[in-house]
């Protein structure tokens, strides 16, 4: 759960500049809405990779993974299994 929230909080933090935790559902594409661009990827990656010690490898680098904070969460529990 943990990993959720910091993953929310970063996204509405850096990409939505909000606080509400409503400003972002889990399931929502942050590609297709707008919410986040291909900058935006490029500095989620390096939150990731700095905050829960994984390496993004450029063949992760795909909307199954970074796509949603579902999507997210689910790819960095997987690297850190």
């Amino acid at each position: 759960m943990r990993v959720k929230e910091e993953v929310r909080g970063y996204i509405l933090k850096h990409c939505l500049f909000s606080t509400d935790p409503s400003a972002l559902d889990d399931s929502v594409s942050l590609m297709e809405t707008g919410v986040i661009d291909s900058t935006g990827v490029l500095e989620l990656i390096f939150f990731l990779e700095e905050r829960y010690g994984i390496a993004v490898e450029d063949e992760e680098m795909v909307p199954e993974n970074l796509d949603s904070v579902r999507s997210i969460v689910s790819f960095v529990t997987r690297k850190r299994a």
